[in-house]
């Protein structure tokens, strides 16, 4: 009889135990990320990027929702800079401007490719469109083989094909909450990659840090990706 009760109070408490742990999915994870972003007014970062054999460096401004701009150190003097409705390239090699006016409705999606997933809006936009899942599970582990940095790594798969990532990895600081790592696999089969570093938020960036003068002796070309009536 003794034995009985231990039993029944055994299994009462192991109930308790369980039902007062929150059961933590890929799917709340990821949530989890994006409702931490909504409150990311702004962040500086140190920004790497990766393509196939090519490597890029430099120092990435973003203000919520969806303004953007990097200064490149490798290519030296390269700009990409978005202001919510300009988009501007400065190919200091070719001495060349490339403009394009985004309008509104392309924004949401030009928000969740490359560096821009890497807010609410593209985080909310990839939870649309890509089913997560753990790469090993919600214990984190270190970002590279060997390194002390450790992250949640999380896969998420294309719904459907018309995504420009076939399959993406986020690792996120455990503590913070904040990307440390994007890599997408392309439909062609190539992995791009985005490293964040020395990360630091709400700051207080103004609108006017997204506005790039460029060279007056630089060539100006615009709409260069498409006409904005498209």
């Amino acid at each position: 009889m003794k034995r009985k009760l231990s039993l029944i109070f055994f299994l009462f408490f192991l109930g308790f135990y369980v039902d007062s742990q929150e059961i933590v999915t890929a799917e709340r994870y990821l949530e989890r990320v994006s409702e931490h972003y909504a409150g990311v007014k702004d962040y500086e970062a140190h920004i790497a990027i990766r393509s196939g054999t090519t490597e890029m460096q430099g120092n990435l401004n973003f203000l919520n929702p969806s303004f953007m701009r990097i200064d490149f150190t490798r290519p030296a003097d390269q700009v990409i800079a978005y202001n919510g409705e300009l988009l501007t390239v400065y190919l200091p090699e070719y001495r060349a401007v490339l403009n394009q006016e985004i309008s509104s409705h392309k924004t949401s999606t030009s928000a969740a490719t490359g560096a821009g997933m890497a807010s609410a809006q593209g985080l909310s936009l990839l939870r649309r469109n890509y089913v997560p899942s753990f790469v090993i599970g919600p214990e984190p582990v270190p970002l590279d083989e060997g390194s002390q940095d450790m992250a949640v790594k999380l896969r998420l798969v294309r719904r459907n094909v018309s995504e420009g990532f076939r399959e993406i990895i986020l690792s996120i600081d455990p503590v913070n909450l904040l990307i440390r790592r994007i890599e997408g696999r392309t439909i062609a089969d190539v992995l791009v990659r985005f490293d964040f570093s020395n990360i630091r938020t709400n700051l207080g960036i103004p609108e006017g840090r997204f506005i790039y003068d460029s060279p007056a002796s630089a060539n100006v070309y615009n709409n260069f990706l498409f006409r904005d009536t498209e």
